[in-house]
């Protein structure tokens, strides 16, 4: 079934909203460019929409009441927010579920070191990345370093006009007739994504001496030694804000859109809610990169702990009253979908393709091959969904990640899923996904951030 293109629909007065959108999410693309970043950036949106840190009504055992709203971190990489609804909560939530990692380089613990009177740090990348697209570009460094003490020394480095960027060299092509002959993967192999920092020796030293005036210009301008790196958590992403793409400034251009395009969508969504029926939630983790793992991922007790402290603040506890808003629970699991590219239309079938400006992409089931690792959403929740979205004229399409037997790919759908609550892939279609600048379509991004508003109003 083809939908029509969402551009010819709008008026002036969705123009002008679109635009608002589109500018604050480039400025939130733009100074988040890790998880931590995000959060602080999160953190920053809630408090000024009104929303309080759960931890203060944890310390003073105060009850929550319809219409309270509130934000819980964890680890300054996790963020969940809640408003209480006049529904009690065995209602179950109406949530929304994205991801603020992306694929990048991270540095080794032991990053730092000299090589023919240059010095260069080891990185080990993260996530799904084609290593070949991250040479020869301006990239930057983001993080933190935590010393013995607990000091905490922010890191940004490269995105200031002022500041210097850093980089991954690549082979000249007078000399690379043997890496063209490498297949794409190989091409560049992870132990070569070094990346270079400096090349001037500090006088009188005869060994290490481009190091050891890095080390000086690390601990002058930054505090930092080198035994440092082994508690800092460091990322290299691509240099530069997010930026219009296209000569009608159609789209959006930017590093780390999977998955932020959708985790901004969902917090703005959220933050515009008011006096919800059902309790909504909003939750922005970490790690689904590489497979939603650890303390501050999908996986662990966070969102489930979190919502345990929430009932006790509403009411009498129970493990069986957390079990029943679990399970009666819906949500959507705001995350990207692979935009139609006309340039490779081989991996694609293109009645079950995302395109761009067709507005929000329901993900029945991702996985790979034979629906492998999918949730595959229920049919009945399917049909609620296109019911609102008709209703609230809300334009959607349906796609699955390429044809069956090219890849695929996962999200964090299938987690919350295990609680046997619905659940269903909804979000963005990007191109370029994964690379270090993605594109995205500025009337999707208008698109879904009112699908999600629609979906915690209505469901």
């Amino acid at each position: 079934m083809e939908r029509k293109n969402t551009w010819l629909s709008y008026t002036e007065e969705d123009i002008e909203k679109l635009e608002s959108l589109a500018s604050d999410y480039k400025e939130y693309l733009t100074g988040g460019k890790t998880e931590r970043e995000c959060v602080k950036e999160s953190v920053k949106l809630a408090q000024r929409a009104g929303y309080e840190d759960l931890e203060h009504f944890i310390a003073e055992n105060k009850q929550l009441k319809p219409g309270d709203k509130v934000y819980r971190t964890w680890m300054d990489k996790t963020i969940v927010l809640f408003q209480i609804g006049e529904k009690p909560m065995e209602d179950g939530l109406n949530i929304l579920g994205a991801h603020i990692d992306s694929p990048r380089m991270d540095l080794k613990q032991n990053p730092l070191y000299e090589d023919t009177e240059m010095v260069l740090l080891d990185t080990h990348y993260y996530g799904g990345v084609k290593k070949y697209q991250w040479v020869t570009l301006p990239l930057a460094l983001h993080g933190v370093v935590i010393k013995k003490d607990g000091t905490t020394i922010e890191i940004s480095i490269g995105e200031k006009d002022t500041d210097p960027v850093v980089g991954v060299t690549d082979l000249l092509i007078h000399l690379s007739a043997q890496q063209l002959e490498k297949k794409a993967k190989v091409v560049i192999e992870g132990e070569d994504l070094n990346v270079l920092i400096g090349s001037r020796p500090v006088k009188g030293e005869e060994k290490d001496a481009v190091k050891k005036e890095m080390l000086r210009i690390l601990e002058q301008e930054y505090g930092i030694e080198e035994e440092d790196f082994l508690s800092a958590e460091i990322e290299v992403v691509p240099a530069g804000p997010a930026r219009d793409f296209g000569l009608d400034r159609s789209m959006i251009m930017s590093y780390g859109q999977d998955d932020r395009v959708c985790a901004y969508t969902s917090l703005a969504a959220m933050l515009n809610v008011q006096d919800a029926r059902r309790t909504t939630c909003c939750i922005l983790v970490d790690k689904e990169e590489i497979g939603s793992v650890g303390a501050t991922g999908m996986h662990s007790r966070f969102f489930e702990n979190t919502l345990a402290e929430i009932i006790a603040l509403t009411g009498e506890y129970s493990e069986l009253r957390l079990r029943r808003i679990l399970q009666n629970s819906h949500m959507l699991s705001s995350d990207v979908s692979a935009a139609f590219d006309p340039n490779y239309p081989q991996v694609m079938e293109k009645k079950n393709a995302a395109y761009f400006g067709k507005g929000l992409v329901l993900n029945k089931y991702t996985g790979s091959r034979g629906k492998s690792g999918s949730n595959d959403a229920n049919p009945e929740f399917v049909a609620k969904l296109r019911r609102m979205f008709d209703e609230n004229q809300v334009a959607f399409q349906t796609a699955e990640l390429g044809k069956v037997d090219e890849g695929g790919g996962g999200t964090i759908a299938y987690i919350p899923a295990s609680y046997a609550m619905d659940v269903i892939d909804c979000g963005v279609a990007v191109l370029n996904m994964h690379a270090p600048w993605e594109i995205t379509s500025k009337s999707d991004l208008y698109e879904v951030e009112k699908g999600y508003e629609v979906f915690l109003r209505n469901c």
